[in-house]
């Protein structure tokens, strides 16, 4: 299962985009609301956290 996530920040219009994608279905969401960016930032910090922390506990069941 693999899903890829981009994040894009313009500065000269405000703009954030965040894209996930899995080859079969595709969610884009842009704003410019400053709310919304710091839910879409806190959201996007989560999920790398739970990614790295999925990838080394894999690796350490390889290790077992």
């Amino acid at each position: 299962f693999q899903v890829r996530v981009v994040l894009k920040y313009r500065h000269c219009d405000g703009n954030l985009c965040i894209k996930v994608t899995d080859d079969v279905a595709c969610l884009l969401y842009r704003t410019d609301q400053a709310q919304d960016v710091k839910k879409i930032e806190k959201f996007h910090s989560q999920l790398m956290r739970l990614m790295v922390a999925k990838e080394s506990r894999s690796s350490a069941m390889e290790t077992d």
